[in-house]
């Protein structure tokens, strides 16, 4: 059975939400300079690369990203090729899908171009979920939805109305995909994000495991 890699390699290139801080890869110790190990620091924001959004991001009161179930996050998935759209994926794109039997959700738009480029640029006109879109995956019972860029929201969507909607209703965020080489289909996912205690998100490492035949 194949396995997809769906996470990208945190470096100082990557593009990072504006106003977030900048990813920072350092060595504090160092074999070269005579110390006794290579010991790496990182310095980033929860939101960067791959990474999933905890209610706890945009609700008080809600769950961080330790309290998330791994039921919720390992499990069936259904990978859908949405890359005809130009804007944005809309409650009547929804409405034209099979649903069928799931809970976990994934979107594969024109934003995968950008990761398979290796484009180092910010865009802001990625493919989002609008909120009606959110609204309906909430009413269909999805339990985790996830995207291919940075967020999955329209850029500057004044009071977050989609992530608010999804997570307000404990639907499970993953953004940051890079699916330009997985085709559409069922498969298992594996999202396991660090273990941040009372954190709002955590960068994630996610694969998809083709389903046997």
């Amino acid at each position: 059975m194949k396995i997809y890699d769906l996470t990208l390699p945190l470096s100082t290139d990557l593009p990072i939400w504006p106003g977030d801080p900048n990813i920072a890869i350092s060595l504090s110790s160092s074999l070269a300079r005579g110390d006794d190990a290579n010991v790496t620091r990182l310095e980033l924001s929860v939101h960067a690369g791959t990474h999933i959004d905890a209610p706890f991001h945009f609700v008080p009161d809600g769950p961080g990203i330790d309290q998330l179930s791994l039921e919720t996050l390992i499990g069936p998935c259904r990978l859908f090729d949405m890359t005809g759209l130009r804007k944005s994926i809309d409650r009547s794109d929804l409405e034209n899908l099979d649903l069928s039997g799931i809970t976990r959700i994934l979107f594969k738009t024109t934003n995968s171009k950008y990761w398979s480029a290796d484009d180092r640029v910010f865009h802001t006109d990625f493919i989002y979920l609008s909120t009606e879109g959110a609204h309906f995956l909430v009413e269909h019972k999805i339990k985790l939805v996830g995207i291919d860029y940075l967020s999955i929201e329209k850029f500057n969507n004044a009071g977050h109305p989609t992530h608010h909607a999804l997570l307000r209703n404990h639907v499970i965020i993953l953004e940051g995909l890079n699916l330009s080489a997985v085709p559409e289909g069922d498969y298992e996912l594996i999202a396991l994000p660090l273990k941040l205690k009372g954190a709002d998100g955590a960068p994630t490492r996610v694969v998809l495991r083709e389903c046997s035949a």
